[in-house]
């Protein structure tokens, strides 16, 4: 039986498209343009569908998930009919609209998330987002389910099951969020079955001196914490309660020193050791909490890190998992899979997910610093749900204009 074609809702009318013009917003058209024209796939004369357009096309995805892609395009065609003079390009075709993604790539938007999506806390206006002057990020992957189809399969794989393997194939993503604000400042996208560490480890590229890293078990092996120090950035990681870490200097408050070392032979030796610190801690009288947990950091300095402070601080790590929640709960709407049939379209619709979250955050950030709010008293969903919204007419203003920036408080 055919299926109903999707569409955007009876409730969506042209007051419903503001959404483009917030992005051009978080993402100038002039950004936009420049990084297309690097990677050398700008349109080069005019279309119904420029590459422009494209690149905004692929961020608004993730905010329409239950609509078809003609439906989302008449939704930025709208919102972006201010670049020709409040006149929106015609409908277009399905073939046309995967012939403009194909042309358009990955390596446009994934450069696009690199210099637009920074940090969106400050230590004046947002003391929590900082810790003795470092700004708190956390690092973690997870996984998605992507179409069956060949290709995806071939790419990115499939999660075993009892019966040989699962429905759907799995492609594993890994992200470096700001604590407080949920701001992805880096995203990497990999097959299900690649090692955890071999998809986060582009991540570290976005770390710098100014930052104190929070990251799960599964990244405290030597190799990694020596690549993830020497990006200058303090580390603040939890490991296997049971690990073997032999006490060097025992510290006043419980905490002591302690040596890694590449491998067996140079820990014998004593070569090649690095200096880290752990703190063991308890939850007492915490439902299903573990009878220990271990921390271990660069931090090396009881009294300008108390290791109280830090166990309580390990915990904005679950932060991340807010992120993963937003990404799949709210944006995607609990949509079972990506849309995207290709690995190249995978890569693209993922990064296009990612630049329409930190679209979100900046919304909420600019909410909150208007009104002297928490962001986390906000709602994720509801400005979601704003994106989606729009003064009558939107589609005539250009970014800038006045009648945008009121929707921003």
């Amino acid at each position: 039986m055919a299926r109903t074609k999707a569409t955007l809702g009876l409730g969506a009318r042209l007051s419903d498209y503001l959404s483009a013009s917030l992005l051009a917003r978080v993402y100038p058209a002039e950004l936009v343009e420049r990084l297309l024209d690097e990677h050398g796939v700008n349109s080069q004369r005019l279309r119904s569908l420029p590459a422009t357009v494209t690149a905004y096309y692929c961020m608004a995805l993730s905010l329409y998930p239950e609509a078809a892609y003609e439906e989302v395009f008449a939704a930025i065609a709208q919102g972006l009919a201010w670049s020709r003079g409040g006149v929106a390009p015609p409908r277009i075709a399905k073939s046309s609209i995967s012939a403009a993604r194909r042309k358009l790539g990955v390596a446009p938007l994934q450069a696009l998330h690199q210099c637009a999506c920074q940090s969106l806390a400050d230590p004046e206006r947002h003391p929590e987002a900082f810790y003795a002057g470092l700004r708190l990020v956390a690092m973690d992957g997870s996984n998605f389910e992507i179409p069956d189809e060949a290709a995806n399969a071939a790419e990115f794989g499939y999660p075993g099951s009892r019966t040989g393997h699962a429905a759907y194939p799995q492609a594993q993503c890994a992200v470096l969020v700001e604590c407080a604000s949920h701001a992805i400042l880096s995203a990497n996208l990999g097959p299900y079955r690649s090692a955890e560490w071999e998809i986060c480890e582009p991540l570290l590229a976005r770390l710098d001196a100014g930052m104190l890293c929070l990251a799960d078990r599964g990244f405290n092996g030597y190799r990694y914490w020596q690549a993830a120090s020497a990006t200058g950035a303090q580390l603040l990681w939890r490991c296997a309660a049971n690990r073997q870490l032999p006490v060097v200097t025992p510290l006043a408050d419980g905490s002591y020193l302690s040596v890694i070392h590449p491998d067996i032979q140079s820990r014998r030796r004593g070569r090649g050791g690095i200096t880290l610190r752990v703190i063991d801690y308890s939850l007492p009288g915490v439902p299903d909490a573990e009878p220990r947990y271990r921390l271990v950091t660069t931090l090396l300095d009881p009294e300008q890190a108390p290791a109280l402070e830090l166990a309580a601080l390990y915990h904005e790590r679950w932060e991340v998992e807010g992120v993963f929640d937003e990404l799949k709960t709210h944006l995607q709407q609990r949509r079972r899979t990506l849309r995207s049939k290709t690995p190249e379209g995978v890569r693209q619709e993922f990064y296009g997910w990612v630049l329409a979250h930190y679209a979100v955050c900046w919304l909420m950030a600019g909410a909150a610093d208007a009104h002297r709010l928490k962001r986390r008293s906000l709602s994720f969903t509801g400005h979601v749900h704003l994106l989606r919204r729009a003064l009558p007419g939107s589609g005539a203003f250009p970014p800038s204009a006045p009648e945008i920036e009121e929707t921003l408080v």
